[in-house]
């Protein structure tokens, strides 16, 4: 494994436009500036604010079910030989994925607001589930932009958000995918920004986006780190987390970024091939363009069109990626890899049979790599591995890739 040094630490916090390197910044329309602006005011307040960190962090601990767990997967281990894995149980929380953390934390901002309606993109849903959650719980509209290729995936989230409220709006436009899904949310955003907070899911879109969900999604890392020393008496020597639009992997990687032994490997979701074109490897096999407020990688053609992305995992089915993670990469500071489609399902299926945990589909491609690089290490290395969701919501999906009729 490649140790990272302290000399390709990254910032802190991007420039005061919201990039991080070339990355990054606020590319949208005069309409939604003001709002931007002003969320950029209010979160450059609140994430100093004593009293918000604590009404954020009850709210993690008595609702969502935090601190999560950290789990040493000793079959799976054995089973491999190699380095000893240890997996962050985000799939534990409330609604079954790190989700959670960020939809509660916009929720409080936009109470501070005083918005009474919530919109949020989804693709596995497992962010629009979040979203409905929370709006329920604060007692606000609720409405939630989802691709028809994803409703047709993910069918069962469609009917938990419905239960909790919310409305679903089915974008038939493009790949009818998460992209389009986050297309059409900017589009309600600008129309009614006057009433309505956008939950931006992830840490992509303009700024202060990245960095606020990057922040939110930081307890992940903040708790591992103490729970490896306990655990382990030392840090790990990778932390490892699959990458769609990137939230769960920063939430994993901010505690650790500064520590030069610990190196950072995010997951890209290979799809058929990187050689078929059908995938979702933003990073591994894209280029630099602007997309939905910021400049990242992103999958695009020579004339600078989007192209549709593909992962047998809605989660990751994105053409882009957070632009911090556009740093990350070009520093040095982490590497990004990918995994099939094929990989991740066995990925899922082996980690369900030697640990009775059924992993999300996203997460299983964080677990494919993690059972590439195992038997590849000495006894004597640490790898933590974040399992960002949990698998119910793609039984469906694993069952039809498989082969099998479900009844």
């Amino acid at each position: 494994m490649r140790r990272s040094t302290r000399s390709s630490v990254a910032p802190k916090l991007p420039d005061p436009q919201g990039h991080f390197g070339e990355f990054g910044g606020r590319d949208v329309s005069e309409t939604l500036m003001p709002a931007l602006l002003e969320l950029d005011r209010a979160w450059a307040r609140l994430r100093r604010d004593a009293g918000f960190k604590r009404e954020f962090a009850t709210w993690l601990a008595d609702y969502a079910g935090r601190p999560t767990r950290l789990y040493f997967a000793r079959r799976l281990t054995e089973r491999l030989g190699g380095a000893r894995i240890y997996l962050k149980r985000e799939d534990l929380l409330h609604t079954g994925a790190h989700k959670i953390n960020n939809t509660i934390g916009q929720a409080l901002v936009a109470r501070r607001l005083r918005k009474a309606r919530l919109i949020a993109e989804t693709g596995a849903g497992q962010h629009g589930v979040a979203t409905a959650t929370v709006a329920a719980l604060f007692g606000l509209r609720c409405e939630i932009f989802m691709g028809a290729e994803d409703v047709r995936r993910q069918s069962l989230n469609v009917f938990r958000m419905k239960l909790l409220g919310a409305s679903v709006r089915v974008v038939e436009s493009g790949s009818r995918t998460l992209k389009d899904a986050m297309n059409e949310a900017l589009r309600d955003w600008i129309a009614t920004v006057r009433d309505t907070f956008y939950v931006i899911g992830t840490v992509a879109g303009p700024h202060p986006y990245p960095v606020m969900v990057r922040d939110f999604q930081a307890v992940i890392g903040q708790e591992a780190r103490r729970q490896i020393r306990v655990a382990e008496g030392r840090l790990p020597d990778a932390c490892i987390a699959c990458i769609g639009g990137g939230s769960n992997a920063l939430g994993l990687f901010h505690a650790f970024r500064d520590d030069r032994g610990v190196e950072l490997i995010g997951v890209e979701a290979a799809g058929r091939g990187l050689d078929t074109g059908a995938h979702a490897a933003s990073l591994c096999a894209g280029q630099v363009g602007v997309l939905h407020g910021n400049k990242t990688y992103l999958l695009q053609d020579e004339t600078g069109q989007i192209r549709n992305a593909h992962s047998i995992s809605a989660g990751l089915d994105y053409p882009g990626v957070g632009p911090e993670h556009a740093w990350l990469r070009d520093s040095g500071r982490a590497t990004y890899v990918t995994a099939t489609d094929d990989e991740a399902i066995e990925a899922l299926r082996l980690l369900t049979a030697t640990e009775g945990i059924i992993p999300a589909l996203e997460s299983a491609h964080a677990v494919a790599h993690a059972i590439r690089l195992a038997p590849t290490l000495g006894r004597r290395k640490v790898l933590l591995v974040n399992l960002s969701g949990r698998g119910d919501k793609d039984m469906n999906t694993v069952a039809d890739h498989l082969g099998v009729r479900l009844a």
